[in-house]
């Protein structure tokens, strides 16, 4: 995202990325996208090339607390916006963005070891980010002893655009409306657990994972069934930020940067947001002649295409996946 968003200021992007995994699995996640999120990705045409049912508008937001019958309710219409966010597809955003890249012309895609002279290295390399370490920079990180759970589920009622999260301690469990693989009643999960209890929730066979769900949500989005073969994905969690995030001739964005629980879905929303802090900085701290409009761009070596996001969480039968 970060090199389409200096290309389309006039910049010269040099992308170092390392080739995608072959053989990777499937991407499990959703994104919760905000507006300005949104904005950012029409102006650059990237959001009119996603797929029909890649992304889902949220009109509703219903959070229930640990505490008895409490409940917050959130309405687009109340806030008077067309939608309170959108659910995206992670593989589709990243396929889609991976096309934007190959086709822009001032963004020049490198192997991951090639040498760039540039006026700024942007490193967008992921939570573990060796541009970071590399430039002496102390990341701050506290786990939470929790592992966040994704699937994709069907409902046997309709999502009507509404979003739902359970917060009931110890556990937060999130509901986004989505239309894949079946319109108007799919779901993206993402359950966070105490890291045995989620063990056990991806050990576990469907039918039993199901009824688990069921119980915690306590059927108000109708009997939900895992999506296809039942893959269920899981990752750590944890609350870090990187000491400093730019200096002389380098900036750190994304995770690299900064790394977030999901329960608000603002981690991809920090990143696209960091991506347009950079590109105005570079714009007023740059001369305005196209030769001197060089960057670096390092994007991490296990996703391909963007910037701020770690590799597909493992699937199956793991618990968690660096």
């Amino acid at each position: 995202m970060l090199a389409l968003e200096l290309a389309s200021h006039g910049f010269e992007v040099a992308l170092l990325a390392a080739p995608p995994r072959e053989g990777a699995a499937p991407d499990l996640r959703t994104y919760a996208l905000n507006a300005s999120s949104v904005a950012l990705l029409q102006r650059l045409r990237v959001w009119p090339a996603l797929p029909a049912d890649a992304a889902t508008p949220v009109h509703e937001m219903v959070v229930h607390g640990d505490a008895g019958d409490s409940r917050l309710e959130f309405s687009a219409w109340t806030q008077r916006v067309d939608a309170l966010a959108h659910i995206v597809d992670a593989g589709a955003l990243d396929a889609v963005l991976g096309d934007a890249v190959r086709f822009a012309p001032r963004v020049h895609v490198l192997a991951a070891d090639a040498l760039v002279p540039s006026a700024l290295a942007a490193w967008c390399d992921g939570k573990a980010s060796g541009g970071r370490d590399r430039l002496g920079v102390e990341f701050v990180a506290h786990r939470y002893g929790q592992t966040a759970v994704a699937a994709r589920l069907v409902a046997s009622r309709p999502h009507a655009g509404v979003a739902r999260q359970w917060f009931r301690s110890p556990d937060v469990l999130a509901l986004l409306p989505f239309d894949r693989p079946e319109r108007g009643r799919s779901y993206g999960l993402v359950w966070s657990l105490p890291e045995e209890r989620a063990r056990e929730l991806l050990d576990a066979d469907a039918a039993t994972f199901e009824a688990e769900l069921d119980e915690a949500t306590g059927g108000e989005a109708g009997e939900l069934r895992l999506a296809g073969d039942g893959s269920r994905a899981g990752w750590p969690l944890m609350l870090g930020h990187a000491r400093r995030v730019h200096g002389a001739g380098w900036v750190l964005l994304g995770d690299a940067a900064h790394v977030v629980h999901p329960l608000a879905g603002q981690g991809l929303n920090l990143g696209l947001g960091g991506a347009r802090w950079a590109t105005s900085g570079c714009s007023r701290a740059m001369p305005a002649s196209a030769a001197a409009r060089r960057t670096t761009w390092r994007a991490s070596p296990t996703v391909c295409c963007t910037c701020s996001h770690p590799r597909p969480p493992a699937r199956g039968n793991c618990a968690t996946a660096g």
